[in-house]
């Protein structure tokens, strides 16, 4: 190319080509420098993230042991009347108990108090039956362009909760100890609906009669104990469970709480609600902050 570049701000030609130098703006630089790393280090923490949820995951899915039996009536001939109907209603006879499931879901979840704002919501959710576990990984939309990474979970016998605005700055971080282990191991119990093999007494799931549509699970894991009241609609699937006392760490309280499903549909030879949505009960009242729908569902075996 002939000739050499002009002072900056100048014109180089050369033959058919023509070069235009442009000043730089050290501000501009520097701003725009910032602005690409912290991109970049936005980018190195989602995928340090990404790898530690992956680790979690595989951990709890590769504790998890194999069932070695299939599911007959007279595995649950003499449990309450509303449990067995609900068995016979969800489960085929002959399917295998489930040792891992997946669920993807799609949704929204409150923030904030009983005026707060219902913000989109997607999560991925793996569960383990033996021992009982489970990884919920959210994303939640706080503003435009700012979102939250949650990471829940019940692991070897303890809770966990923490959320990450773009996977680096923490915004909320549950304190380790017993009320976080029994609330966690109420949120797989309560769930179990999603892979109802789950709530047999194989399982270790011990059932109890409230009334002829309602019974009371209990679940002893580890150190942890964990009750659940399940209420049954007519047809014998569950409308709705309650807890009585469950922590609330935004209150650093113990509050009632309630989980409701609906629209059942069939998969791999079990019913399962594909709606849900979690309250609290306060003394304003119910408080509403998750609902969703389950767009995928998936079963080892």
């Amino acid at each position: 190319m002939d000739g050499t570049p002009s002072d900056a701000g100048g014109e180089a030609r050369g033959g058919s080509t023509r070069i235009r130098w442009l000043r730089s703006n050290p501000a501009r630089t520097l701003a725009l420098a910032l602005a690409l790393a912290g991109v970049a280090a936005v980018a190195a923490a989602r995928v340090r993230l990404d790898r530690a949820t992956t680790r979690r995951v595989d951990a709890l899915l590769s504790a998890a042991h194999a069932p070695t039996d299939e599911v007959r009536r007279g595995d649950y001939a003499d449990l309450p009347a509303p449990v067995r109907r609900y068995f016979d209603a969800t489960v085929t006879e002959g399917r295998s108990h489930v040792r891992t499931a997946r669920l993807e879901q799609r949704g929204e979840f409150r923030l904030g108090g009983s005026s707060g704002s219902w913000k989109p919501m997607r999560a991925t959710q793996h569960y383990a039956v033996d021992p009982p576990g489970f990884v919920w990984d959210a994303t939640i939309a706080m503003a435009p362009l700012v979102p939250a990474r949650v990471v829940d979970a019940y692991e070897r016998g303890e809770g966990s909760l923490r959320a990450l605005v773009y996977s680096t700055v923490p915004v909320a971080e549950a304190d380790p100890g017993p009320a976080l282990d029994e609330g966690e191991l109420l949120r797989y119990l309560a769930e179990a609906v999603w892979f109802p093999t789950a709530l047999l007494p194989a399982a270790g799931v011990e059932w109890t009669t409230v009334d002829d549509r309602s019974a009371r699970a209990t679940l002893d894991d580890r150190a942890t104990t964990a009750s659940v009241v399940f209420h049954f609609d007519g047809d014998g699937l569950v409308d709705r469970v309650t807890v009585d006392e469950r922590y609330r760490r935004e209150t650093d309280d113990y509050a009632p709480w309630t989980g409701r499903f609906g629209r059942y549909r069939w998969v791999d030879g079990m019913r399962v609600p594909t709606e849900a949505s979690v309250e609290w009960v306060t003394a304003d009242g119910p408080f509403p902050y998750w609902r969703a729908q389950i767009t995928a569902v998936e079963y080892e075996p």
